[in-house]
């Protein structure tokens, strides 16, 4: 029997030790919802999630970038509209110009209208026509990252409605240009140029009508990208969900057991430290 060392409170005591600390990161775990907490947890575990992680916020960012671009082209394409809409009321105006039966005074009058869509469409892609401060119809390309890792750019399409472009429209005699059209160039303010402006107001609805078909096409894969996106973000949240989240009814059941055990040590070492106590008895 020994005094000096007493080996079976030690033995309770380490137990005991052992007990409370797992007891403290079940609450740890339980008061944070988190599995992991620091590395010491589970280191590869931690180096998953923290990997997950990084490609949750990036694709976050990627499908922001790609909401924009989207923005970026809903206004393109409402400008583009209000310019369909004055092309077709120029065609009109075109059309009632291109008759005998009017006088010259009747033909100015359906000229200063036209003139005033001109230059409203002019207005429109020289100045107007800004998404954000940057220009709409330059032609210049807008690039900008769709996805979480390095490299995902898509270069997106050029619009270019410039007043000075020489794009040629298609079908009209002399080679007419959209600069010709939007300019001072094409007029009704005669019968004979009445009957050419026809033409090329046609050739212009159709120009526009293709510049409006790349940007729906650019808008159709925006959407599925975004989709893409939204489900892999989905995707790898889950999966550093059940790295990193805590399982709460199993860890409420590892709390209870370890509160239980930690109980049990306490009355335990009170027990032991009552063993030295026999030597008295020896002694009489």
């Amino acid at each position: 029997m020994q005094v000096s060392n007493n080996i079976s409170s030690f033995n309770v005591w380490k137990n005991y030790n052992s007990n409370v600390s797992s007891l403290r990161d079940s609450m740890s775990k339980l008061s944070s919802g988190s599995r992991i907490n620091d590395a010491g947890d589970d280191p590869s575990g931690l180096a998953m999630s923290e990997r997950l992680r990084t490609q949750t916020r990036n694709t976050a960012a990627a499908a922001g970038n790609v909401e924009n671009k989207l923005n970026y082209l809903q206004t393109a394409d409402s400008w583009m509209q209000k310019m369909h809409d004055m092309l077709g009321r120029m065609g009109e105006l075109a059309v009632m110009a291109n008759d005998g039966t009017k006088s010259q005074t009747d033909r100015d009058i359906l000229q200063k209208e036209f003139g005033q869509m001109q230059e409203e469409i002019v207005r429109i892609t020289d100045d107007a026509g800004k998404f954000n401060g940057i220009a709409l119809f330059d032609g210049a390309q807008i690039s900008q990252q769709v996805g979480a890792d390095g490299g995902q750019v898509f270069d997106g399409v050029m619009i270019d409605l410039q007043s000075d472009t020489a794009t040629d429209l298609d079908g009209v005699v002399g080679g007419a240009t959209w600069a010709d059209l939007v300019d001072g160039t094409i007029e009704i303010s005669d019968q004979t140029n009445a009957s050419a402006a026809v033409t090329a107001v046609n050739a212009g609805i159709d120009f526009i009508s293709s510049q409006r078909a790349d940007v729906g096409a650019e808008m159709k894969r925006m959407d599925q990208t975004l989709d893409g996106l939204r489900s892999y973000e989905e995707n790898i949240s889950a999966t550093e969900s059940r790295i990193r989240d805590v399982d709460v009814a199993k860890e409420t059941a590892e709390m209870s057991k370890y509160n239980i055990l930690q109980q049990v040590g306490t009355a335990m070492l009170a027990q032991a430290n009552q063993l030295p106590q026999g030597v008295l008895q020896l002694l009489g």
